[in-house]
C-alpha cells in the first residue's frame, strides 16, 4: 500500500486528534479542574503532606509529564525497533481512556483517587502522543506536512468542542434530563463520556494506520536493542545543530503555551473569581478560534517560511502575557481567550510539522520525536511547577506571567537562531522553513 499522501490514511491518522483531544479540553482545561476546585477545600492533605488544592492540582500535571518524559525514549526506541508503534500507541490510549472513566468515581472525599486517576490519564494522553505524532513524517510529504499537521489539530478541536457542549448541557440543564440542579452526576458522567469518545473514536485511527511500515523484523532482546537503536539516535541528533536550537526554542516557548492551556481555568477561577460559564465560555472560544488559527498560520508559513510564522505567534503570545497581568474582569478574559486561541492553533500545529520536516531520512521517527516529545514535557512539568511555585511563594498567580513572558522571549532569540543555522535547501525547499 502507499503510505505517504493516502487519504484515507491521513484521515484516519487526523482522526486521533479527535478522539483524544476531548480529554485535554473536558479534563484539564474546563469541567475537572472547576469540579476539583468545587469538590475539594482549598487546604487538602496528600500523601501526608498539606497543599493548597491548585498547587496540587498543577503539580499533578507536572509529575505525570515527567513520567512520561523519563521513559518515552526508550519506549521510542524499543517500538521504532520492534515496528510496534501501534502497539504502544493503543496501550498509552486505553490507559488515558479507562483512568478517565474512573474519575467518574471521584466526588471529593476520595483525593487520592481522584488525583491518580487523573495522573494516569494525563500519562496515557501524553504516551500516546508521542507514537501518533511520530506517523507524521511517514505518511505526509514534507510539502504536506504543515497542512496535515493543522488538519489533525483542526479536527482535535472540532471533536472535543462537540462532544464539551454535549456535557455542558447537562452540567447548565440538568433539568432537560430529569437531574436536580445539585446533582454532581452531570460532571462526573462528562468524565466517563471522554474515556468512551477517546477508545470509540481512536478504533478508526487504529483501524487504517499500518502496523509496521519499514516491515521490520526485530531479534534478540527488544530493551536492549533499544537502548542500541537510541543511542544510534541520539549520536545522529547530535550532528544536526540545527534541530538542537530548534528544541531548545521550542522548549522554552511551550513552557508558556502549554502553561497557559492546562492552567487558564484555573486563573480565571482563583484569581478573577470569574463563575463557571464565564470560564468554559472562554475556554469554547479559545478552541473554536484556535480552529481557522491553525489553518491560518499553516498557510502563512507557506508564504514565509515555517519559522517567520512561528516567530510571530511567539510575539503574539508576549503581548498576550503583558496584557494579561492588567486583566480584572471577564471581558478581557475572554477576549484574552480569542487572541490565546488564536496562537494556540499555529504554534502546536507549526511545531509538530517544522520539526517534522527537519528531520534526515530515517526509520525511527518515533526515536526522533521522543525527543520533541521529551522537551514538550520537560516544558510542561516546569512551566505548570513554576505556576504552583510561583503561587506558593507570592500568594498572586498574576506574578506567574512574568515568568512566562520571559520564556516567550527566550523561545523567540532562539527560533531567530534557527532560522539562520538552516540549510540552503530546506530554506528554499518546497516544505520551505
Amino acid at each position: 500500500m502507499h503510505i505517504k499522501g493516502n487519504k484515507k490514511i491521513i484521515n484516519g491518522w487526523a482522526m486521533y486528534d479527535w478522539s483524544n483531544s476531548v480529554y485535554s479540553l473536558v479534563i484539564t482545561s474546563t469541567v475537572f479542574p472547576i469540579y476539583f476546585n468545587t469538590v475539594t477545600p482549598e487546604q487538602v492533605t496528600f500523601m501526608g503532606l498539606e497543599w493548597i488544592n491548585t498547587s496540587l492540582y498543577s503539580l499533578a500535571i507536572s509529575f505525570s509529564f515527567l513520567v512520561i518524559a523519563c521513559f518515552s525514549p526508550m519506549l521510542s526506541a524499543i517500538a521504532d525497533y520492534s515496528g510496534k508503534k501501534k502497539g504502544f500507541m493503543k496501550t498509552f490510549c486505553y490507559l488515558g481512556a479507562i483512568s478517565c472513566m474512573v474519575l467518574y468515581f471521584f466526588d471529593g472525599q476520595n483525593l487520592a483517587l481522584g488525583i491518580w486517576a487523573f495522573i494516569l490519564a494525563s500519562i496515557g494522553y501524553s504516551g500516546s502522543i508521542v507514537f501518533y505524532n511520530a506517523y507524521l513524517p511517514e505518511i505526509a510529504e514534507p510539502a504536506d506536512q504543515d497542512r496535515v499537521s493543522a488538519k489533525g489539530f483542526a479536527m482535535g478541536y472540532i471533536g472535543s468542542v462537540i462532544l464539551l457542549l454535549f456535557n455542558l448541557s447537562m452540567i447548565l440543564f440538568p433539568g432537560t434530563y430529569g437531574l436536580t440542579e445539585t446533582s454532581a452526576f452531570p460532571a462526573k458522567f462528562s468524565f466517563f463520556l471522554v474515556g468512551i469518545w477517546w477508545v470509540g473514536f481512536a478504533q478508526i485511527t487504529f483501524s487504517r494506520m499500518p502496523k509496521n511500515i519499514y516491515n521490520r523484523k526485530p531479534e534478540g532482546n527488544y530493551l536492549f536493542k533499544g537502548y542500541q537503536e537510541l543511542k544510534k539516535v541520539w549520536r545522529q541528533f547530535k550532528e544536526i545543530p540545527f534541530i538542537r536550537i530548534y528544541l531548545a526554542g521550542f522548549f522554552f516557548y511551550t513552557m508558556g503555551v502549554q502553561t497557559v492551556m492546562y492552567l487558564a481555568a484555573t486563573f480565571g477561577e482563583k484569581e478573577l473569581s470569574l463563575p463557571a460559564d464565564i470560564l468554559i465560555t472562554t475556554v469554547l472560544v479559545i478552541q473554536l478560534v484556535a480552529i481557522p488559527g491553525a489553518v491560518g498560520f499553516s498557510r502563512l508559513s507557506g508564504k514565509l517560511g515555517n519559522i517567520p510564522a512561528l516567530m510571530i505567534c511567539i510575539v503574539i503570545c508576549i503581548v498576550i502575557c503583558i496584557g494579561a497581568y492588567f486583566i480584572t474582569g471577564a471581558t478581557g478574559f475572554i477576549i484574552t481567550g480569542g487572541f490565546v486561541g488564536l496562537v494556540m492553533g499555529g504554534v502546536q500545529s507549526l511545531s509538530r510539522s517544522t520539526y517534522s520536516k527537519m528531520l534526515p531520512e530515517t526509520k525511527d521517527h518515533a526515536s526522533y520525536f521522543s525527543f520533541y516529545d521529551v522537551c514538550e514535557k520537560v516544558a510542561i512539568v516546569l512551566g505548570t511547577a513554576s505556576f504552583g511555585i510561583i503561587e506558593l511563594i507570592t500568594g498572586d498567580m498574576r506574578n506567574t506571567l512574568i515568568a512566562l513572558t520571559v520564556f516567550f522571549v527566550i523561545g523567540f532569540v532562539f527560533l531567530g537562531h534557527t532560522r539562520r543555522r538552516l540549510p540552503k535547501k530546506l530554506r528554499e525547499s518546497g516544505a520551505s522553513l
